[in-house]
């Protein structure tokens, strides 16, 4: 099997690429390094299966060549993190749609490739009163576009409109996965992402910061448990069409887990309360909780994660001090 995985040098890309190679399969990445890194992919480099190309999937000229020489194409690429997608809205909103606009069109004209997409579970936006855990046929309910960090959540719904009506008007094989907060090594925090943020903190005996009032919940899953659901989603017939969360129904609040982080390495740092607003922009808004229902994956692949919060918080740690 030879496939393309874009976003390819990327944190989960980078472990993707690295399960589908211990397959077997042949793989071709592609990644603009905006967000990815080389390191990640490092010690690909020398597998005569492993292909890679540093360039934009808006290039539709390297995406034409690429995606006729493979079998299926894992769409992975896309401007990530609160903090990126905030700081840079236009350039994330045209690689997240328009990056997918392109994969979906030479997809289904180079003869009809599937094509698994990656989404978020920014998607649902903010919790309706008395609810926190998310199914995949919830309503969205969104703030303001003059809240940018909103912008993602519609990109990525457009992203799956599109794929869904390319599955509906052309019967282009596709699945979509909706990932809930993965993390393990090769995660980086510069764009917001809090796990490895706090690790490194706490490794440096620097402040821990918090944003909010901390009792936020949230629902950890280890990077190589969403590898094996995404891949087993990938060669399941009865999954094309369909749309699936990926994540780990254990829950914790940012407070508690900078407080296990710091016990875990031992640090000095103290756990400093930042505001929201002096952390990204003006009017800010957070979700309280977010718990992905995992029910129809379960069903689908028997999908359940192994790795728990400890071991997944030991291990990128290691990781991080390596």
């Amino acid at each position: 099997m030879k496939v393309l995985v874009t976003g390819g040098a990327g944190f989960i890309g980078s472990h993707l690429s690295e399960a589908l190679l211990k397959k077997k399969w042949e793989v071709f990445a592609i990644d603009n390094l905006s967000t990815g890194s080389r390191d990640n992919i490092k010690h690909l480099e020398g597998n005569k299966s492993f292909h890679f190309v540093t360039d934009d999937i808006r290039n539709v000229k390297v995406m034409k060549e690429l995606i006729g020489k493979v079998d299926m194409i894992f769409h992975l690429a896309a401007a990530v993190g609160v903090k990126y997608i905030i700081d840079n809205p236009l350039d994330s909103m045209m690689t997240n749609v328009k990056g997918t606009e392109i994969v979906l069109e030479l997809a289904n004209s180079l003869g009809q490739k599937k094509v698994v997409l990656a989404s978020t579970s920014e998607i649902y936006g903010k919790n309706r009163p008395g609810k926190s855990t998310f199914s995949e046929n919830d309503d969205r309910v969104l703030g303001p576009t003059t809240i940018s960090r909103w912008s993602y959540s519609c990109a990525k719904a457009l992203d799956e409109f599109l794929s869904l009506a390319y599955w509906r008007e052309k019967k282009l094989p596709i699945v979509i996965v909706r990932f809930f907060n993965t993390c393990g090594p090769r995660q980086t925090g510069r764009y917001g992402m809090v796990i490895p943020r706090l690790i490194k903190q706490a490794l440096q005996n620097k402040p821990m910061t918090v944003y909010g009032d901390g009792k936020q919940t949230r629902c950890f899953l280890y990077v190589e448990d969403a590898v094996k659901a995404i891949m087993a989603l990938a060669v399941e017939p009865s999954a094309v069409g369909e749309v699936f969360n990926i994540g780990n129904p254990e829950s914790i609040s940012i407070i508690d887990l900078a407080r296990r982080i710091k016990k875990f390495t031992a640090s000095k740092s103290k756990i400093e309360l930042v505001p929201y607003e002096k952390a990204y922009e003006k009017g800010f808004e957070d979700m309280r909780h977010r718990k992905p229902d995992i029910t129809k994956i379960k069903r689908c692949i028997r999908f359940s994660p192994k790795i728990s919060l400890d071991e997944l918080l030991n291990r990128t740690i290691k990781h991080f001090k390596n």
